[in-house]
């Protein structure tokens, strides 16, 4: 399964969010995701299934808990994938953060009655 096919589900990217608050019992994902899916523990250990072998989530026992937390490696290869378009962005971004801080400076230099909309 490519990596964007993974993200593209809501539940997946809820339980996504859910992982990036903390690790968190398997248990608690359950309850959480069917409280806003309406969705079986069976269907929500299949998405879990999916987002660790996609390597975005990770898995550690504990007695008899399952602790799920965040596997950055999944993002990594998002990262990667979204690499080959920042020279599309960032350029224009730069360009943006340029304006931005010409208008600031501007209104610093700018004289008190005008900057606080008076008029001479």
């Amino acid at each position: 399964m490519h990596i964007f096919d993974v993200l593209a589900d809501p539940v997946r990217r809820r339980i996504l969010e859910l992982l990036g608050q903390g690790e968190i019992a398997s248990g608690d994902v359950v309850k959480a995701i069917d409280a806003e899916f309406g969705i079986t523990q069976a269907a929500v250990s299949q998405h879990l299934k999916v987002l660790r072998d996609a390597g975005f989530a990770r898995v550690r026992p504990e007695a008899q808990r399952r602790l799920y937390s965040i596997d950055p490696a999944g993002f990594q290869a998002v990262n990667e994938w979204v690499a080959q378009f920042r020279g599309f962005w960032e350029p224009k971004l730069d360009a943006l953060a340029t304006e931005i801080a010409r208008g600031k400076r501007e209104r610093r230099k700018a004289p008190v009655a005008q900057r606080e909309g008076k008029r001479a």
